[in-house]
Order: C-alpha cells, then structure tokens, then sequence
C-alpha cells in the first residue's frame, strides 16, 4: 500500500476571502492511480491513515480517516460519532493539488470548502 501526505487549507469564503492556511487537515491516506481514496488499501490496514485538524492555534486534533457505509469521514474519538468530521463526496474527489472539497466541520451543518495544497507520498 502506497500511502500519500495530502495538506489541505481552507479555500476563500466570505469570512476569508482569502483563504486560511492556519485552517486544514493533514491526512495519511491510501490513493489509488487516479488520485481516488483507496477503499481496498485502506481496508487492509486502516490503523496506517491517520488525520490532523489543524485550526487558527487551537490545539491539534489528531484522529484517523475512517470509511463506512456512510462514506469517509475524519474520526477523532472512536467512543463517540459525535466529534467525527465527514467529507462531502470524498469517494468521488482526486486528491490533486489544486483541487477543491467540502468537509462538514462536527458539531455543526456547516460546510467548509478546502483547496488541496499538496500531495506527497508519505514516508
């Protein structure tokens, strides 16, 4: 299993216009030839993806990528689903840099828009 560094950075918004680099993720995931997250690697050793939630200074929160029948989401405590973060259709996205996602941030409806800054294979 090739696992790829994907850094990813909040895109402009109306409250960023810019955008934030202080705002993102860092994820440890599989990637298939196309750039899809890779169910198949993945399944063979979920324990090797991981995620870090990185938020203007906050502490950081460090958790695992996760998939289910609800797709793929970013899983910080696995005692609980309240605190897990799921992707808008992250089946369907190429992890390439440039692209754009959505993530829906947990506790809340709310959409945010990120911009994949790199991708790198990891290690």
């Amino acid at each position: 299993m090739t696992l790829y560094h994907i850094r990813l950075e909040m895109a402009r918004n109306k409250d960023f216009p810019e955008g934030n680099v202080n705002r993102g993720y860092d994820i440890t995931a599989p990637l298939d030839g196309e750039g899809h997250l890779d169910a198949a690697a993945w399944k063979r050793n979920p324990a090797a993806s991981a995620v870090v939630r990185f938020w203007d200074g906050e502490r950081a929160a460090l958790g695992h990528l996760v998939h289910n029948r609800g797709g793929w989401a970013f899983d910080y405590d696995p005692t609980t689903l309240a605190d897990d973060e799921s992707g808008f259709r992250l089946s369907n996205h190429v992890f390439r840099a440039g692209e754009y996602l959505s993530i829906r941030d947990h506790g809340a409806d709310e959409l945010h828009t990120f911009i994949v800054r790199a991708v790198t294979p990891a290690g």
